[in-house]
């Protein structure tokens, strides 16, 4: 997994850590019990601060894809063997205000609900591959 940081982004540098790491997992491009860099290795290798790579380690943990084991590091979470059906009604919410988030703002910028709905086609046929 290689993690690019864009300085130019205005998106903070530990959320574009954390999106990263969310696609690597979603592509299984990483798996549940696979180690992730060390903060300090992480931090070394993209010339950051290593408080910036804890932020985004802790996020991911806060949201369940990463646990942390001490000094073994940030090990993938099998959401497979975490799920719970409230916490699969909870992303399922979350996951519905996000939809209707980018939808509205889609519109707002003269998108119709075709091409709206075309997009989320092509990205979840993407993603689901």
């Amino acid at each position: 997994m290689i993690i690019r940081i864009d300085q130019m982004d205005q998106m903070p540098v530990y959320q574009q850590i954390r999106n990263q790491i969310v696609a690597a997992i979603g592509q299984g491009e990483l798996c549940p019990a696979d180690r992730l860099p060390s903060v300090r290795s992480l931090a070394s290798d993209l010339g950051i601060n290593i408080h910036t790579v804890n932020k985004a380690y802790a996020v991911l943990r806060d949201e369940g894809y990463l646990f942390m084991r001490g000094r073994s590091g940030a090990i993938v979470a099998d959401f497979k063997q975490t799920a719970t059906p409230e916490r699969i009604a909870i992303n399922s919410d979350e996951l519905a205000e996000k939809l209707q988030q980018l939808a509205l703002e889609h519109r707002a910028q003269g998108g119709t609900k075709e091409s709206f709905l075309e997009i989320a086609h092509t990205q979840a046929k993407y993603a689901f591959a």
